[in-house]
């Protein structure tokens, strides 16, 4: 079973978090929305957070994981948000399950399918030796010298913790995802539509969804509608709160 948090009461509200992300990433937005009369789900996906480890690692059993997640709670007519790769879960969740998602939010991922492209946050990542028993600034330091972004970096080293006294180690599932890269960029399946009113928003400086995305994405999802927040990039949520609650809050409320 899929580790999570929940906040507040009320109906359920799911929030799944991108790749080598976790529930964490989005406490402060889960909280806000509990606010409004929601029961917050935030989940660890597979590999991810405080969740389980496993080989496996595609989306077809990520959404899986989700919809067990939903039946073991009793939980019907969701809202469900989510990020980058989990945006990619939700798309998948939804169109196969249209009478458990009630309302669609996908922030900053098209259904298309993505090149590999993180190859330099791996080699980053695959630098550090634990074995060694590195500080957490040590860490930080190793990470630099592969990351320019100081956004990035520190997204990445949230996923450090004390495994044991003295001993680091990343939350995630390093060693599968090496194995498993390609995966992260599958295809939405072109056989597969969400016939529900539902929100896509984007960063404006991000190149996730371009604006030769949008009539594709309308193939699958027709009656999406498109939200843009300027100068944001791919963590456009954690760039913009404020903007991307409001976009939320108002998709939520029609």
């Amino acid at each position: 079973m899929l580790y999570s948090k929940i906040e507040g009461s009320g109906k359920p509200f799911l929030i799944l978090h991108g790749f080598l992300g976790m529930s964490d990433n989005w406490k402060t937005l889960g909280l806000k929305f509990s606010e409004l009369g929601y029961q917050v789900h935030l989940l660890d996906m597979r590999n991810h957070g405080r969740s389980f480890h496993s080989e496996v690692f595609d989306y077809e059993v990520m959404a899986q994981d989700v919809l067990e997640y939903c039946r073991f709670h009793q939980l019907d007519s969701i809202v469900l948000l989510g990020h980058s790769m989990g945006g990619k879960i939700a798309m998948q969740l939804a169109c196969k399950n249209p009478d458990l998602v009630e309302k669609l939010i996908i922030a900053d991922i098209g259904p298309k399918y993505y090149p590999p492209h993180h190859q330099q946050i791996l080699a980053a990542l695959n630098a550090v030796d634990f074995s060694l028993k590195p500080s957490r600034q040590e860490v930080d330091n190793i990470l630099s010298q592969y990351i320019n972004d100081f956004g990035t970096k520190q997204f990445l080293l949230k996923s450090l913790y004390w495994k044991e006294p003295g001993q680091l180690a990343f939350r995630f599932n390093l060693e599968v995802f090496n194995k498993k890269i390609e995966n992260i960029g599958q295809g939405l399946p072109t056989t597969l539509h969400f016939a529900r009113p539902c929100l896509f928003v984007r960063g404006s400086v991000s190149n996730y969804i371009l604006d030769s995305d949008v009539e594709r994405i309308k193939e699958q999802f027709p009656l999406m509608q498109l939200k843009t927040i300027e100068g944001a990039g791919h963590w456009l949520h954690a760039e913009n709160p404020e903007l991307f609650y409001d976009f939320v809050f108002e998709y939520l409320e029609k």
